[in-house]
């Protein structure tokens, strides 16, 4: 089997995971507000851990988006200057399938709803079929009101929006339950960034881009620091 270094960094957590073998690996660390300066040495420390070079890894897998404008465009960055450095390919998931599958292996349940928090008034959101394997979407990620949102049928549903926006989403029937605390995490990016692998869908570290669903029209001047942070450390 590969061996999958992951990256998230998409919400207010950065993780990172390392899975050889049938062995996953995590580190995490939550609200850290630079997840440029904090995911490098969490990598580090992951790797020399396991006595794993980043050079025997056979691919990096990244939450490529949806999710914070800043925080894709840095596991994105990182990523791609480790892979360049360690000549090794690239695999983007998308954060909500990362979501969706956690829901699966955590609470249980075939259909699945992720609701991610997009700011703004708005939430990322998709519907997936698990059936033992990666998630399928039935309904692809889109970018909505909360109102919005619209499953196809029963689901359990997860993700921050239903904290975010807990008055526009009482009352309906399929945030009951809502199980708000699974967020997007470098386990899932891994398992699921295996998967990819074995399939072909890795990229080159030059053509590996995050997924946005909401243009953006300007960097305001945090972003911008976080970004060149993220370039000079990977």
């Amino acid at each position: 089997m590969s061996t999958i270094l992951a990256i998230e960094t998409s919400s207010e957590m950065a993780s990172c995971a390392l899975l050889r073998g049938g062995k996953l690996s995590t580190r995490s660390s939550s609200g850290v507000r630079t997840h440029s300066q904090a995911i490098l040495p969490m990598i580090q420390e992951l790797l020399a851990e396991a006595g794993v070079a980043l050079r025997d890894c056979d691919a990096i897998a990244y939450g490529s988006g949806p999710g914070s404008f800043t925080g894709v465009r840095t596991a994105c960055g990182i990523a791609q200057g480790l892979g360049y450095g360690a000549g090794l390919p690239l695999v983007p998931v998308v954060t909500l399938d990362a979501m969706a599958l956690a829901c699966h292996q955590q609470h249980g349940g075939s259909a699945i709803l992720a609701v991610l928090d997009a700011r703004m008034g708005e939430v990322y959101w998709a519907q997936y079929r698990v059936d033992g394997g990666a998630p399928v979407a039935v309904l692809a990620p889109a970018l909505s009101t909360p109102d919005a949102v619209a499953p196809q049928g029963a689901v359990t549903a997860c993700g921050n929006g239903f904290t975010a926006y807990a008055e526009a989403l009482a009352g309906k029937a399929f945030a009951a339950g809502a199980h708000a605390d699974v967020m997007p995490h470098a386990a899932q990016i891994a398992q699921l960034g295996r998967i990819a692998f074995a399939a072909g869908q890795a990229v080159k570290a030059a053509d590996a881009q995050p997924l946005y669903l909401r243009n953006k029209i300007a960097y305001t001047s945090a972003e911008r620091r976080e970004i060149n942070a993220a370039k000079a450390g990977a």
